[in-house]
């Protein structure tokens, strides 16, 4: 059977099932209905298809009948896996020698750094004490980081280049020409950045992560044909490994959609308050705390500090090339390692126990047999501890599925990205949080959820 066919097919099957959703028609005419909501979600598309757009512009002075698919520079994205993979990332536009080649992952790089900043350095720590003011400050910090971070993967970005399709440089490799290729990917990732704070801003939230989402996308019909024609050569049975594989995917997909909204529910209860005739209070809430609550950016940042290595490839080629084998232990163990650290930084950042202390007290609330003050402190603190911990593992064996899969499944590598990893929590992260979005949308203008039976799990 014809491989194309054989995707068609899949997709077809996918579009079909969701065609013949009536909830999904019900809540897509409810989308369309609210006037904001509608202009939020056209808003970006736009913005998305401008990015789409840009991954296909290619740097003016390259030849681009010499990149693509067959070339010495898409040869070695299948044998370099870090490679492979920022060109997953930028939705290929890395392999094309596009005006966005670098994509965002300088920005996520500079964004690391600034927030490690924060927590070793008084300045940057008063700054993010500082509330709006010392947001934008710090945003303004990364912006000129991510610039110092492109002034030195330009250059590099430029010499692999060269030193892999040197016939595809029209005027040669003068240091003219690299000062020129490399303020347009500085231009490029700097547009990109803008494209995203404008879709979180006017359009439906979650600018970066979205456009990092959206070019993994853009792989999965390349990498699955890919996945398709390996398979149809090699065996007879071939067919079946590809159902297999589908199944086996969809089965991560569950439980990493399972561990994104999973959820461990604190019980509050509220004192008895009399105002006039009205009582209020009195009543026993939760505060839902989220296993994963870091969600997709420990991958994210681990990811994006995987690509360190790769500058030292001229000045250490043998330590570079063990971690951008894939497959190989130092790799997967240091990724590992950075997902899990990442995992509880983020998370400690992200969630205060003091201040979520101090607002039960000042409402009145207490932990039902906890004290109030240090007591409930350290009780909501101890909790997030260990509910974080299995979290953070979850997430490092996630982040090393594609090597496993690769390994012990014989999975082509574009494939493996999508079968587990970071393109894969990437992909149910961003997603889950776009549908709260829109559904918190809908709840407010008293429409249907995008759920039968209830919100999305994870939001009260």
């Amino acid at each position: 059977m014809n491989s194309y066919l054989i995707v068609g097919i899949v997709f077809l099957v996918v579009i079909a099932f969701l065609a013949a959703n009536k909830k999904l028609r019900e809540t897509l005419k409810n989308i369309y209905k609210i006037e904001e909501l509608r202009k939020r979600v056209g808003y970006t598309l736009l913005l998305l298809l401008v990015y789409r757009l840009g991954c296909f512009v290619v740097i003016p002075g390259i030849n681009p009948n010499l990149l693509g698919e067959g070339s010495a520079l898409a040869n070695q994205m299948d044998s370099n896996s870090l490679l492979g993979l920022l060109n997953v990332f930028s939705g290929g536009a890395f392999a094309n020698a596009a005006v966005f080649a670098l994509g965002v992952m300088p920005y996520i790089t500079a964004s690391i750094i600034i927030q490690l900043l924060g927590m070793m350095i008084p300045y940057f720590q008063k700054m993010q004490k500082e509330g709006e003011s010392g947001r934008r400050k710090m945003n303004q910090w990364t912006r000129f980081l991510t610039i110092g971070v492109l002034m030195l993967q330009g250059p590099t970005y430029v010499a692999n280049l060269y030193n892999q399709v040197p016939q595809a440089f029209v005027y040669g490799s003068t240091p003219l020409f690299y000062a020129y290729a490399t303020a347009i990917l500085i231009a490029g990732t700097m547009f990109v950045m803008w494209l995203g704070e404008k879709i979180t801003d006017k359009g439906i939230g979650n600018g970066v992560s979205l456009i990092i989402m959206i070019g993994i996308v853009a792989r999965l019909p390349h990498a699955l044909l890919a996945e398709v024609n390996a398979r149809l050569n090699t065996s007879t049975g071939s067919i079946i490994m590809i159902i297999v594989e589908l199944v086996l995917l969809f089965l991560v997909f569950m439980a990493t959609i399972a561990v994104v909204q999973a959820v461990r529910k604190v019980p509050v209860q509220y004192a008895k308050r009399i105002v006039g005739n009205k009582q209020y209070g009195g009543v026993r809430q939760y505060i839902p705390l989220k296993m994963n609550a870091a969600n997709v950016m420990p991958i994210i940042f681990a990811q994006a500090l995987m690509f360190i290595p790769m500058l030292f490839a001229n000045v250490a080629p043998g330590f570079a090339g063990a971690f951008s084998d894939m497959t190989g232990f130092w790799y997967n163990f240091t990724l590992a390692v950075l997902v899990v650290v990442f995992t509880f930084f983020y998370t400690a950042i992200i969630i205060n126990p003091q201040m979520m202390a101090d607002d039960m007290k000042r409402n009145g609330g207490f932990i039902p047999g906890v004290k109030p003050g240090k007591a409930t402190v350290s009780y909501i603190d101890g909790i997030i501890t260990r509910i974080t911990l299995p979290g953070s593992v979850f997430l490092a064996i996630v982040a090393i599925m594609p090597a496993l899969a690769m390994k012990f499944l014989n999975v082509q590598q574009s494939f493996a990205y999508f079968y587990g990893g970071t393109s894969l929590l990437i992909m149910v992260g961003v997603v889950l949080d776009t549908l709260k979005q829109i559904e918190s949308h809908l709840l407010m203008r008293h429409y249907d959820g995008l759920m039968k039976t209830g919100r999305i799990q994870g939001r009260y």
